[in-house]
């Protein structure tokens, strides 16, 4: 979803507002509304595409996109606020000819769908997306689910029409996990990566609206009083997505280095390995704890990434055989059940080569410090 910041915002509306002293401007009978969905990009903002609602009124020379994905980088403690999920998002908005422009720069298609309502709906819609831009309800505490760009569109023409006419079409057999796996082609770290840093929450059936194209589809299955709630979708930008191509982001470097580790079998590098494990694993409980991200919450994968780990190299660096052996045991047992838990999960196969690669380390360390059993001739 888009995460834009200030970049000339747009003070058409203000204009609006101080032109007639506080009175909400009447669209004309020429006014159109619609919702615009953007396309997939190559950064991390941009995985996902972007939606913004566009009001546009010949009549009144107005063509103002309202965007509900802006934050501020010089928020104070921002990486901070970022993790704990506490970053406050915004709606501004822009000149439709800037917002378009800035599409067209980055090739990424835009298409709109137009909203079928009457023209009440419209000027309250209208009216609605200038109060909240004018007042603090402009801003959002933004979650990755339950509220972003894509998920505020859909509450406020929602609120609206005063009912929940959109709601989500298709796919509500499939978990969130699995809808989000395609956006990742062509960025295997980032698909790893939030593979092993979600927990359940993702994993629960995908029956929220949360991702542009997700709005779009829904949107073309939506009615309202008895018919579409939008017209055909226009196609305003089209560009073919470009999949980038890395030596190093794809499956085949994660699997030679771990293949590495395995054939390798020197103790150092398997220390090593297990030291990263065991950091990772101590991320993801104070992250789990530590954010208001629902995300990231009840993380499963600490089975494997487990901060255990970390005594277990303690115990190894003190020649304390005793308990390196009981905790390499431990893991492999917690090896067991997290592969029966994740065996279903859509995230089983990129885990897959890690799962393996930490149960032959166990193993070996296992083996190396066993008490050996003396025979008696």
């Amino acid at each position: 979803m888009k995460n834009s910041i200030f970049r000339k915002t747009v003070l058409l509306l203000l204009f609006i507002v101080n032109f007639s002293f506080g009175q909400n401007l009447p669209l004309s009978k020429e006014a159109h509304i619609s919702v615009l969905t953007c396309g997939l990009g190559n950064e991390s903002y941009s995985f996902f595409g972007h939606t913004a609602i566009r009001v546009a009124d010949p009549a009144n020379n107005i063509d103002v996109v309202y965007n509900y994905g802006a934050f501020d980088f010089r928020t104070p403690n921002f990486v901070a606020k970022f993790a704990k999920g506490d970053l406050q998002y915004f709606v501004i908005a822009h000149s439709y000819s800037d917002f378009i422009n800035e599409y067209n720069y980055e090739k990424r298609s835009v298409y709109e769908q137009e909203l079928l309502v009457p023209q009440e709906a419209k000027q309250k819609l209208f009216d609605n997306l200038n109060s909240t831009l004018l007042s603090d309800e402009r801003y959002y505490t933004y979650k990755f689910i339950d509220k972003n760009c894509t998920s505020m569109v859909v509450d406020i023409i929602n609120k609206t029409l005063n009912e929940k006419v959109i709601t989500k079409k298709g796919d509500t057999n499939m978990t969130y996990r699995s809808i989000l796996f395609p956006y990742f082609d062509g960025h295997f770290y980032e698909k790893l990566g939030t593979s092993i840093i979600f927990g359940t929450k993702v994993d629960q059936l995908g029956t929220k609206i949360f991702l542009p194209f997700e709005l779009k589809n829904s949107l073309e299955k939506t009615t309202f009083q008895n018919h579409a709630l939008v017209g055909k979708s226009k196609t305003l930008l089209s560009f073919e997505k470009e999949t980038p191509a890395s030596w190093w982001n794809n499956a085949y470097s994660y699997i030679i280095l771990l293949g590495f580790i395995i054939l390798i079998n020197k103790k150092f590098i398997d220390k090593i390995y297990l030291f990263i494990l065991s950091l990772m694993g101590i991320f993801f409980v104070s992250m789990g704890f530590y954010s208001f991200h629902h995300e990231l919450a009840m993380n499963y994968n600490v089975l494997l990434f487990s901060p255990l780990l970390l005594l277990l190299i303690v115990f190894s660096a003190i020649k304390n055989k005793k308990w390196t052996y009981r905790l390499a045991l431990l893991h492999l047992i917690l090896l067991l059940i997290y592969t029966l838990f994740i065996i279903n999960k859509a995230h089983f196969f990129i885990v897959l080569p890690m799962l393996i690669t930490s149960g032959f380390v166990l193993v070996r360390v296992a083996i190396r410090t066993k008490k050996r059993i003396p025979i008696i001739i």
